[in-house]
């Protein structure tokens, strides 16, 4: 289905882009005006884009039903300053609710159930409930027009973050596992990160991978194993060789059981290959594969 996003209306091509780019992380800003009225709103349009100097954006989007500006934005243009503080699964439904269209001047912490806890460096004040909050600067507004739906770029630099300690590891890390993001997908939709749906890419920051183009065709043809897989193949940075002492039942059993038939060995090893990949060990999946005849 081709899907022309000139031609459909505001809501559906919202719709569609929402469903499509997610899971999308969650700023949970919140900010001051002028008279001293906090304001607390969730932002799905957000994400980090630099590390020095350390900046994020979130976008609070002219609203599509009446094209009408969020308090949170009219907020930053009158005090440039936020705290963003990060959703996890133990406040979504509490975030949830602030993101109702209250009336200028009511509090969101209030409505929510959310506690105030003052900001070092800035005016608006910070969730305490949140594992890990952003205290930043706005640099800059860059409006992407006047249109229902148009998005408001909210530039900011991170002066500090605070971390709860729960959440560290014993080198002081954030570790992974112990802060169960949420992010938004389209609709109603959410999504939780926790430790048993997290997975390890290893990442070739070092070493080139040999690439997919470099597999044998006998592996990268494979009608068994994966692109996931045959990627984890070709993330080695030089092609493997045959460890006279890798040793492995299952894989004796193989070549003994199917040694009469080298099409059908081939495919039970690529299953085996399939497995120990699924696990992570791709120095012993390889070990498997270079055993075929």
């Amino acid at each position: 289905m081709l899907v022309d996003l000139q031609s459909i209306s505001i809501p559906l091509r919202q719709q569609y882009l929402q469903h499509a780019i997610a899971p999308r992380p969650i700023c949970f800003a919140s900010t001051v005006n002028l008279s001293g009225h906090v304001n607390l709103s969730p932002f799905s349009f957000f994400n980090m884009f630099s590390t020095t100097p350390p900046i994020v954006v979130f976008s609070p989007s002219r609203r599509v039903r009446d094209n009408t500006t969020k308090h949170t934005l009219e907020n930053v243009l009158e005090v440039p300053e936020v705290v963003i503080n990060i959703v996890d699964f133990d406040m979504v439904q509490q975030v949830s609710l602030a993101s109702c269209d209250y009336p200028r001047g009511v509090n969101e912490f209030l409505k929510a159930g959310f506690t105030e806890e003052p900001a070092t460096r800035v005016k608006p004040p910070m969730v305490r409930e949140s594992k890990v909050r952003l205290e930043c600067r706005v640099v800059e507004v860059k409006s992407l027009g006047s249109e229902p739906g148009a998005g408001n770029l909210v530039i900011c630099e991170v002066l500090c973050m605070h971390i709860a300690d729960e959440i560290l590891d014993d080198k002081g890390m954030i570790d992974q596992r112990k802060l169960h993001h949420v992010a938004r997908l389209g609709g109603d939709w959410y999504s939780a990160v926790r430790p048993d749906n997290l997975i390890i890419v290893e990442k070739p920051n070092i070493h080139t991978g040999i690439g997919v183009d470099a597999l044998p065709p006998s592996i990268r043809l494979s009608t068994v194993l994966t692109g996931n897989q045959l990627g984890q193949l070709a993330n080695v940075h030089e092609f493997p060789r045959i460890d006279p002492s890798f040793e492995d039942d299952r894989l004796k059993n193989i070549i003994l059981y199917f040694s009469v038939s080298p099409d059908e060995m081939e495919r039970e090893l690529h299953r085996y290959a399939a497995t120990l990949l699924s696990e992570g060990r791709v120095a012993a999946a390889w070990q498997v594969l270079l055993a075929a005849p």
